[in-house]
């Protein structure tokens, strides 16, 4: 016993425990009111069934945390997400006590900090090493398809990439800049960065894939400004097929709630989006865009005038 409470020991120092553990009791809790013999509920939404999902979510993200140490960063925001629309979507976030739970523990799991070398490992001269090796990486490619089939939508592939079938096309030296109340995507996934062509040289991007998008009161504005700057509107611009966005700037507000602001070099996109998941208020820099099918309704084109 002091042996396997020593191994226990050592094994719990080199992950973010106490943030799994929480995520696994409060996605036990989303999980336990629907199906508690509690007379009176609150459902919104979904109601048992969101709950039944985002709490079986929340249970692997937690299950993560302890076996894959090094994808924390990226559970840990699907973590908050899931957890701040258990409000919404279930019972008020299983009573408010699941809710409280999974952004504690998702909070927690993403500001924690392997230490370089742990205790049992120091006293008998072990090499140090960071929790995540090969193992933990290859359990962090599963963790989309995990965490999405948990509410019952597949997850997409994340993978470098480039822009496919545009040889010759060229981005426009300052990206565009596109405007819209609501982006609603379907099968989103965060594919990469990479560069794109332009007359000013490459352009580092940010590379979004996604199966189809909705966009409401849709405004992009050229911003190149040798001469008359022209901008394209539509009340509702829809895209489907394989469409994949080349941005170098993305901002919006997460449900309306949560506001962000992503870039290749700044805070990175979760590599995928629950199927629920809209944004409101959205500005982005948009190098490219390519899309099968476009179908814009009451679409404008208007001289802004000289820069």
């Amino acid at each position: 016993m002091p042996d396997a409470r020593r191994a226990f020991r050592r094994w719990r120092r080199t992950r973010p425990f106490w943030a799994g553990l929480l995520l696994v009791l409060g996605g036990a809790e989303l999980l336990v009111v629907p199906l508690s013999p509690v007379t009176v509920l609150v459902s919104l939404g979904l109601g048992g069934l969101a709950a039944i999902g985002i709490g079986l979510a929340l249970i692997v993200a937690g299950l993560f945390l302890w076996y894959a140490p090094g994808t924390r960063r990226y559970v840990s925001l699907h973590a908050l997400l899931l957890s701040v629309l258990s409000f919404a979507a279930t019972n008020l976030g299983g009573f408010l006590v699941g809710m409280a739970l999974g952004i504690a523990g998702s909070a927690m799991g993403f500001g924690w900090t392997p230490a370089a070398r742990p205790p049992e490992e120091e006293e008998h001269g072990a090499p140090s090493r960071e929790p995540g090796g090969a193992g933990p990486k290859a359990l962090a490619a599963v963790l989309p398809v995990v965490l999405l089939a948990a509410v019952g939508t597949p997850a997409a592939h994340r993978a470098e990439a480039a822009p496919r079938g545009d040889d010759g096309v060229r981005a426009a030296a300052v990206p565009p800049t596109v405007r819209t109340t609501l982006f609603a995507p379907h099968g989103f996934a965060f594919a990469g960065v990479t560069r794109v062509p332009t007359a000013k040289g490459p352009l580092k991007v940010m590379v979004l894939t996604m199966r189809a998008a909705s966009l409401a009161d849709y405004r992009l504005t050229t911003r190149d400004g040798g001469g008359a700057e022209l901008a394209l509107g539509a009340d509702t611009l829809e895209l489907s097929g394989r469409v994949t966005l080349y941005l170098t700037r993305f901002s919006g507000c997460l449900e309306g709630l949560l506001c962000v602001t992503f870039s290749p070099d700044g805070l990175p996109v979760p590599p995928v989006v629950p199927p629920f998941v809209f944004m409101t208020d959205v500005t982005a820099e948009q190098a490219l865009v390519t899309s099968d099918l476009i179908v814009a309704d009451r679409l404008t084109l208007a001289a802004r005038g000289r820069s």
